[in-house]
C-alpha cells in the first residue's frame, strides 16, 4: 500500500530540494560538444580578381550582434560601387541579392555565394558590353542596429567599352537571289541598329537582330527565321565582330479569305469590308489593315486574321479570318464631358441589318450644356470598288454665337474609305432657324457636295510626322426668300514638322516638333442670299482657336450680337516637346502654342482673335489626353481646355 505525501510537507522538502542541487551539478559535468570553428574570430573578408582568393569568416552569429527575438534581419546588405553607368544594373541583378533575407546565413555560406556572385557581375557586365572589368568584392561587420549584421562590398572598374568593329549581314533561301527582294535586303541592311564604331551590348545585339528579322517576315517571307548569328569578342582589343544569317522561307502571296465563324452577316459582304489584296505579295501592314476594317465595320466584335503558311501554294495562301459577330442590335449609354460644351449624355441604338434594305443603322439621341441632336446614320456594305451609299438625317438644337439655332438637315450619297484617302459626294437640304432677340431670319437650301481627306501622319492616333488635308465644296440653291445660287468651300490643313535630324529611333521620339494648322472657308453668294447658318462659319473652342469659348467668334453686327459669317480663317503654330526624365523619354509632352482666328462677311473685314497658352500631353492606354490653358487676348480671360484623343 502506497501512501500519498503532499510535496508541502516539512519532512519531505530538505530531499526533494538536495536531489535537485546534485542534478544540476550531474548536468554541468557531462562532457561538451564544441565546434569546430565556434570560437573562431570573425574578420574582414577581402576579395578581388579570381574568384577562390579570401580569408574563411566565422558560420555563427556571436551574442551581440544586434539579432532580437521577433526582429528578423536580414543576413547582409549589398553595396555596389562603381560607374553609374554599371552600378544600378548590377544592384538590380546579382542574384546574390535573392539570399540577403535568408537570416540564418554564416559567413561560411556568404562567402561561397561571394565566389559565384564575382562570376555573375563579370557575366552582367559581359551583357553590357564590358569584358575586361577589376571587381573586388569586401564583407564587412557593420555596426549593431544596422540592418544586417554584414555588408558585402562590391567595387567595380567596368574597364574599356566593348565596340563594334565590323557586321557581316548574309541570306540563305529564297531571298538571296530573288531580283525582287533586292530592296527588301537593302532595307535590312541599311535599317540595322547596331553599327560599327557603336557600342556592343547583349540587349542592342538581340534588338538588332529581332528588328532585321521583323523586317524580314513583315512582307513576303512571313517564315524567316536566324540561321546562324555570331558575336566574336576579342577582350583584349574591345573589338566585336558580328554576323547573321537569314533564312528566309519561300515566298507568299495572298490567297482567298476563309471566313470562319460567320453566321448572321453575309460573306461576300465581310470580304467586300476586308478589302484583302488576294493575288499580291503577303505584306503584313496590308493584312492589319484588313484585320482592323473587320474590326472597325461594327458587325464584328472580334476580328483576328492570319496567314496559313502551312498551305502546299506558299503562291496562294489562304488567310484564316476567325469571327465573333455582333449583336444584330444593341443600345449603348454614353457619358462624356468636353470643356466647349460641359457634361455629355447619348444613347445610341445600333441595327445591323435594317429590314428591306439590310443596311447598318445608327441612331443617336445626344445632349450637353449648349448641343441637343438626334441622328440616324445608315450605311450599305461597300461595293467591289470599295463605294457605298450611305444616308441621314439630323435634329439639332445649338447654341451659335449670340443665338439659340434649330436646325435639321437630311443627306444622301456615296462614300468611300481607303488607306490614307475618304471619298465622298452627296446631296443635301438644310434647314436652320435662329432663335432671340433680332435673330437673323430662318433659311434653307439644297446643295450638292464633293469631300476628300487625305491622312498622311505616321500614326494616325499619335503622330509625330506627316500632314492631313481635308477640302470640302459645294454648290447649290437657297429655297427661303429669293432663290439664288450659292458655293461653299472649306479646307483644312495640319502638318507635324519634327525639329533637327536624328537617325537613331530613340533619339527621334525625343525630338520636339512643331505643329500647324490652317482653316479657310468661303461662302459665294448676293449679299441678300438668305443662307442656313449651319453652311456659315463659326469659330473658337478646343480644337480650333483655344482662349474663348465654343463657336465665340463670328460676325459682329452692329448691335453687338455675333452671327455666322461668310468667310473664315484660322492658323495655329504650336511647339512640342516630349518630357525626358533621369534619361528616359516619359509618356508626357508638354506645348506652347499660338491660335488666331477670324470669321467676317468680307474678306477684308477679317480680324484675328488671338490666343496664347501652354499644356500638356499624355499618351493613356485609351489615346492622348490634352490639356490647353489658355489666355484669349482679346476676351482677356482665362480658359482651361480639356480633350482626350487626337482627330482629323
Amino acid at each position: 500500500m502506497v501512501r500519498a505525501v503532499p510535496v508541502s510537507s516539512p519532512a519531505w522538502w530538505p530531499a526533494f530540494l538536495l536531489f535537485g542541487v546534485l542534478l544540476l551539478q550531474g548536468c554541468s559535468l557531462l562532457p561538451k560538444k564544441e565546434s569546430a570553428e565556434e570560437n573562431k574570430p570573425v574578420t574582414g573578408l577581402v576579395r578581388s580578381g579570381t574568384a577562390g582568393a579570401g580569408t574563411t569568416a566565422s558560420d555563427k552569429d556571436e551574442e551581440g550582434d544586434g539579432k532580437k527575438a521577433g526582429n528578423k534581419r536580414d543576413a547582409f546588405t549589398v553595396d555596389v560601387r562603381g560607374p553609374e553607368t554599371v552600378r544600378d544594373y548590377l544592384k538590380l541583378h546579382l542574384e546574390i541579392q535573392r539570399y540577403r533575407e535568408l537570416d540564418d546565413l554564416g559567413a561560411t555560406e556568404i562567402s561561397r555565394l561571394m565566389v559565384a556572385a564575382e562570376t555573375n557581375a563579370r557575366e552582367l557586365l559581359a551583357t553590357l558590353g564590358y569584358f575586361t572589368p577589376t571587381l573586388t568584392l569586401e564583407l564587412n561587420e557593420t555596426p549593431q542596429g544596422e540592418k544586417a549584421p554584414r555588408e558585402i562590398v562590391i567595387n567595380v572598374s567596368p574597364g574599356e567599352l566593348t565596340k563594334v568593329s565590323n557586321v557581316q549581314i548574309s541570306y540563305a533561301g529564297p531571298i538571296a537571289d530573288d531580283a525582287a527582294a533586292e530592296s527588301q535586303r537593302d532595307t535590312i541592311r541599311t535599317a540595322w541598329a547596331l553599327r560599327a564604331g557603336q557600342p556592343f551590348s547583349q540587349q542592342a545585339w538581340d534588338e538588332a537582330k529581332t528588328t532585321a528579322l521583323r523586317s524580314l517576315t513583315a512582307r513576303r517571307f512571313p517564315t524567316g527565321s536566324i540561321r546562324i548569328s555570331r558575336a566574336e569578342v576579342d577582350a583584349d582589343r574591345s573589338e566585336a565582330r558580328l554576323s547573321v544569317t537569314y533564312q528566309s522561307g519561300p515566298a507568299y502571296k495572298f490567297g482567298p479569305l476563309v471566313l470562319r465563324g460567320i453566321q448572321r452577316y453575309d460573306p461576300d459582304g465581310a470580304r467586300r469590308i476586308a478589302r484583302l489584296p488576294s493575288g499580291q505579295d503577303y505584306d503584313q501592314q496590308k493584312l492589319l489593315d484588313a484585320q482592323q476594317r473587320l474590326a472597325s465595320s461594327g458587325y464584328y466584335d472580334s476580328v483576328f486574321l492570319t496567314l496559313d503558311t502551312e498551305s502546299a501554294d506558299p503562291l496562294a495562301a489562304p488567310v484564316i479570318a476567325q469571327l465573333r459577330e455582333a449583336p444584330l442590335q444593341k443600345v449603348v449609354l454614353g457619358v462624356g464631358f468636353t470643356t466647349d460644351n460641359g457634361p455629355r449624355l447619348s444613347i445610341d441604338h445600333i441595327h445591323n441589318q435594317v429590314p428591306l434594305l439590310g443596311w447598318r443603322a445608327v441612331s443617336r439621341l445626344s445632349v450637353d450644356n449648349d448641343i441637343k441632336s438626334l441622328s440616324t446614320e445608315l450605311k450599305a456594305i461597300p461595293d467591289d470598288r470599295g463605294w457605298r451609299w450611305f444616308s441621314g438625317a439630323e435634329l439639332k438644337s445649338e447654341q451659335s454665337g449670340s443665338y439659340v439655332v434649330d436646325s435639321g438637315r437630311l443627306r444622301g450619297g456615296r462614300s468611300k474609305s481607303g488607306d490614307h484617302i475618304d471619298r465622298s459626294y452627296f446631296l443635301q437640304y438644310d434647314y436652320a432657324q435662329n432663335r432671340g432677340t433680332n435673330a437673323p431670319p430662318s433659311a434653307s437650301a439644297v446643295t450638292a457636295n464633293w469631300g476628300w481627306t487625305g491622312r498622311y501622319f505616321d500614326d494616325n492616333a499619335t503622330p509625330s510626322r506627316g500632314f492631313g488635308l481635308a477640302l470640302e465644296v459645294a454648290a447649290g440653291y437657297t429655297l427661303t426668300g429669293e432663290q439664288v445660287p450659292f458655293t461653299r468651300t472649306y479646307a483644312r490643313w495640319l502638318g507635324v514638322l519634327p525639329l533637327g535630324s536624328a537617325e537613331d529611333k530613340e533619339l527621334r521620339a525625343r525630338r520636339s516638333r512643331l505643329q500647324l494648322r490652317v482653316e479657310a472657308g468661303a461662302v459665294s453668294a448676293k449679299d441678300s442670299a438668305q443662307i442656313p447658318s449651319t453652311l456659315m462659319f463659326l469659330t473658337g473652342g478646343d480644337t480650333t482657336v483655344r482662349g474663348y469659348s465654343y463657336k465665340q467668334i463670328g460676325t459682329v453686327r452692329a448691335d453687338g450680337t455675333t452671327v455666322a459669317g461668310r468667310y473664315l480663317g484660322v492658323a495655329s503654330v504650336e511647339w512640342q516637346r516630349p518630357f525626358v526624365y533621369n534619361n528616359k523619354l516619359t509618356e508626357w509632352e508638354s506645348v506652347v502654342f499660338v491660335d488666331a482666328g477670324a470669321v467676317a462677311d468680307k474678306p477684308g473685314e477679317l480680324k484675328p482673335k488671338v490666343g496664347v497658352g501652354v499644356g500638356a500631353r499624355w499618351r493613356s492606354p485609351v489615346g492622348p489626353v490634352q490639356a490647353d490653358l489658355a489666355y484669349g487676348v482679346d476676351s482677356k480671360k482665362f480658359r482651361l481646355h480639356f480633350r482626350l484623343g487626337f482627330t482629323f
